[in-house]
């Protein structure tokens, strides 16, 4: 790409992009060979996601009560915008009661090797070793972040209902119109609502799967650029993937080759926010934390 640089009225555009954080962070990216590390990052979640689905439904379930997993459920359809509706989450809530020990440690184990792929896809964004250390203890250790994550993943949806409702009373009590400059102002609120969510769950992906430590200001960039992706992906793709669902062309795959794309796009989009804190590390040498070996 060196020769846009050396073009007359290109050139010292090119020159400025080339020397930008985000230029840097997808020549990372393209050292490691992303496509590959989103693919195998979509086949692990796709492969994953309907047993942590009923996991979770069933820990919320015997924790929370069965009214808090309904609410649960209609917060993890805003996640999976315009196919929410085809994937029928409520069976899983309504299942989560039948799942007994070794379904659970089986649904356990599906999990923590999820967790597993994901960091040694994030570990090589790091261009660092994909799995330090004794096997064992490594599992043990997915196995806890895969647990702090499902909390994580609580709290965030969490603040982000707390925040909705918040908006919401506010509106209800100052009496602001649905319409117009109203409603404007309700939906960027629920977008920031949701931006503050996804920078909890970002922070500890980025940091506690891979096992490293970024400088903090990269660090808080990196989550908000993907806080703020994920929200847009969510207003930009929703139409698009509902009708990728509905297309008869595809006929029963329409909804599994929906939900590939929007865990493909969210996985790129992870894996970018990766490289930004990654990027550092070689332009300034980022602190690591220390992985002990078993």
């Amino acid at each position: 790409m060196d020769w846009l640089t050396r073009l007359p009225l290109i050139g010292p555009v090119a020159v400025r992009l080339f020397r930008t954080h985000a230029w840097r962070s997808y020549e990372t990216l393209e050292r490691v060979k992303w496509t590959r590390l989103a693919a195998a990052v979509t086949f692990t979640s796709f492969v994953a996601l309907f047993p942590l689905l009923t996991l979770g439904a069933a820990v919320t379930a015997a924790v929370l009560g069965r009214a808090k997993v309904r609410e649960l459920e209609d917060r993890l359809a805003e996640q999976v915008p315009g196919i929410s509706q085809n994937l029928d989450l409520g069976v899983f809530v309504d299942n989560a009661g039948t799942v007994g020990v070794v379904a659970g440690a089986l649904l356990l184990f599906t999990g923590v090797g999820w967790v597993g792929s994901l960091r040694e896809c994030l570990r090589a964004v790091w261009e660092l070793e994909e799995s330090p250390g004794n096997p064992f203890l490594l599992r043990l250790r997915d196995a806890g972040v895969l647990l702090g994550l499902g909390a994580v993943v609580l709290l965030s949806l969490g603040c982000s209902a707390f925040a909705s409702a918040a908006v919401s009373w506010t509106a209800g009590r100052t009496g602001l119109p649905s319409g117009g400059a109203g409603g404007a102002l309700l939906t960027a609120a629920g977008f920031c609502a949701g931006v503050l969510a996804d920078v909890l769950l970002l922070l500890y992906v980025l940091t506690r799967l891979p096992r490293v430590q970024p400088a903090p200001r990269t660090l808080l960039s990196a989550a908000l650029i993907g806080a703020v992706g994920l929200e847009a992906l969510k207003l930009v793709l929703g139409g698009y993937l509902s009708g990728v669902a509905a297309k008869s062309m595809y006929g029963a795959f329409g909804t599994p080759v929906a939900l590939l794309l929007w865990i493909n796009f969210t996985a790129k989009l992870v894996l970018f926010c990766a490289a930004w804190t990654a990027t550092t590390r070689h332009d300034a040498s980022a602190d690591l934390l220390r992985d002990e070996a078993g």
